[in-house]
């Protein structure tokens, strides 16, 4: 059925894909052979022309056809200047090649048949070999440097495979051509240990490994199917699977990654044996949606790493996302994403002195029958099938709106601090999102804050502490959100250049069940303040958890004991307040 299916395949595939990704739109064959049939048309009017005696009668005006002939001098040269700026090497050879071909002509004419009126053309024809050089040479400086920024694109500069930029360029490319791909989500097993106990360096050199081979084993053609390899970012991979005749042929090919990973890893002398789990989805017979199909394969993925099992490769089922609830809440999201129905409450922020310091925008829903939809439920939910994003941008842009209005109404110095979730913040265009927010809105940088988990270090350190740094230029603030429930690690914590640490309330819950708790408790907000951070404690709901975070050193609380969840109105009503005391 597909016997020739390994014809495409060839060595250096990935580097050809990543090619096609990137290459620049060129002018058409029949352009460059219009210029040069127009060039030499024109050289040959030019010979007529320069020395006709012959005249145009214009009115009352006697123009000789000579005239004419630097007109058409002009034209022929700027056929050659086009080649040459359009075509790169091959126009300017060719564009070379025709003005030296015809120099000999008209300098054959000035010397020996005496007609100097060809000598401007001489000249001419000097100064515009003299620009095709030196358009030549600015180009091939200026092509040099594009293609140093075009891999630098397209490259996860660690490893030397395509980065998630390539690879989404890739399936925006076979969703247009309606080409069906396996979708394979990859994350390594245990890679965390390895960078806890050996450090970063041997964690990414183990990566430098792994993607090694996956490399030479996408290019060797040794899979009989066409694949793409690509990194996403910490130890997520992804490999892209064309030309199968069935999902046997996928999970063939996926079995010759996982066994290129079976043998020794051997890095600073230390032994390492790496597995990975794979989760594959299908476009489109599991879904035409892009982002459905990333979510599919993720679920899968986690599913064959929950599974502990020696088989690490799931295909996606809809039982793995509870399909009855988890579709029905998915379809509903989607729908007040597209119907813009998602709002927002507030919740008041205060200092230990009862002093309003701000509000956290807290995300709120309502079905397409106008039914308010917990929290609990749609935000697991949105995390689970990759819309989390799409949420937080909709909350975002309504809470900020909201908030500058207020702040130009009550000139209150307090604070509006939303959440972003980890696949919002590694968004490419999260950065402007935040620009565009704080000029649309009209928030002060300093009066806005993004609340972010410690766990985004995990996913990809290096460019979530880029984006937390220009957040940071901005002037905005940052707060480690739900801190203690997630890797607690003090060496992120020291790379967090973050304002804010706020406690989970499962930690407030428990804090004066016994010593411990308590000690552990004021042993955070020891531990923020040693590393310049404000503490804040969330789901503060007793009057006795407030006494003991204010005996602790805590700087501000956030609970139902001040404050629950207001909608705009009731939280207005408090700033006017605050603002005129």
């Amino acid at each position: 059925m597909m016997n020739d299916k390994t014809g495409d395949q060839k060595p250096g595939i990935l580097a050809h894909t990543v090619d096609n990704i990137m290459t620049r739109r060129k002018m058409p064959v029949s352009v460059f052979i219009v210029l040069m049939v127009l060039y030499i048309v024109t050289n040959m009017v030019v010979s007529r022309v320069a020395g006709s005696q012959g005249v145009i009668r214009i009115s009352d005006s006697v123009i000789p056809l000579q005239t004419f002939a630097g007109v058409f001098s002009s034209m022929a040269n700027i056929c050659v200047i086009f080649m040459a700026v359009y075509f790169g090497k091959p126009g300017f050879f060719a564009a070379l090649a025709l003005i030296l071909i015809n120099m000999p002509g008209v300098i054959m004419g000035v010397v020996v048949r005496h007609n100097f009126n060809s000598l401007p053309g001489v000249f001419t024809n000097i100064l515009t070999i003299i620009t095709i050089i030196i358009i030549f040479i600015n180009n091939e400086r200026l092509n040099r440097t594009q293609d140093r920024i075009r891999e630098q694109a397209v490259t996860d500069m660690l490893t030397g495979l395509p980065n998630r930029f390539a690879c989404l360029e890739l399936v925006k490319e076979l969703e247009r051509r309606k080409e069906t791909y396996a979708f394979v989500g990859i994350n390594l097993n245990g890679f965390k240990s390895i960078n806890d106990t050996m450090g970063f360096t041997a964690g990414n050199e183990v990566l430098k490994e792994v993607a090694s081979r996956w490399k030479h084993l996408a290019e060797s053609g040794e899979t009989r199917t066409l694949d793409f390899i690509a990194r996403m970012g910490g130890d997520e991979f992804v490999l892209l699977v064309r030309k199968f005749q069935d999902e046997e042929d996928i999970v063939r090919t996926i079995r010759k990654y996982e066994k290129a990973l079976g043998e020794r890893l051997t890095i600073d002398g230390c032994d390492f044996f790496i597995s990975a789990s794979f989760g594959f989805s299908i476009f489109p017979t599991d879904t035409a949606d892009r982002e459905a199909l990333y979510s599919y394969a993720d679920a899968a993925m986690h599913e064959a790493k929950r599974a502990n099992s020696s088989d690490h490769i799931r295909r996606f089922t809809r039982d793995m996302l509870k399909e009855d609830h988890i579709l029905e809440v998915e379809g509903k999201i989607r729908t007040a994403l597209q119907n813009d129905t998602f709002f927002f409450h507030l919740q008041p922020q205060y200092d230990m002195d009862h002093r309003l310091r701000g509000f956290e925008a807290l995300a709120r829903m309502r079905d397409e029958n106008g039914n308010i939809v917990s929290p609990g439920e749609f935000i697991p939910v949105a995390e689970k099938v990759g819309l989390i994003d799409q949420v937080d941008s909709a909350i975002f842009r309504k809470s900020a709106a909201f908030f500058g209005d207020l702040l130009k109404i009550s000139k209150a110095d307090i604070t509006l601090s939303i959440n972003a979730s980890v696949r919002h913040l590694m968004k490419n265009d999260f950065l402007d999102e935040v620009r565009d927010l704080l000029k649309n809105s009209g928030i002060p940088a300093e009066q806005l804050e993004i609340e972010i988990t410690e766990s985004i270090m995990i996913e990809s350190m290096e460019k979530a502490l880029y984006c937390i740094n220009e957040i940071k230029k901005m002037g905005v603030k940052i707060a480690i959100d739900d801190f203690g429930t997630g890797y607690s690690s003090l060496s992120y914590l020291n790379n967090f250049p973050a304002n804010l640490l706020k406690i989970d309330k499962s930690f407030i819950d428990k804090m004066n069940s016994s010593d411990s708790s308590k000690q552990y408790v004021a042993s955070i907000i020891s531990i923020g303040h040693i590393m310049g951070f404000d503490v804040i404690s969330e789901g503060v709901e007793e009057p006795d958890q407030l006494e003991t975070l204010r005996a602790a050193g805590c700087d501000y609380i956030q609970g139902y004991i001040w404050g629950r969840p207001l909608p705009q109105e009731e939280a207005e009503k408090i700033v006017l307040e605050f603002a005129g005391e």
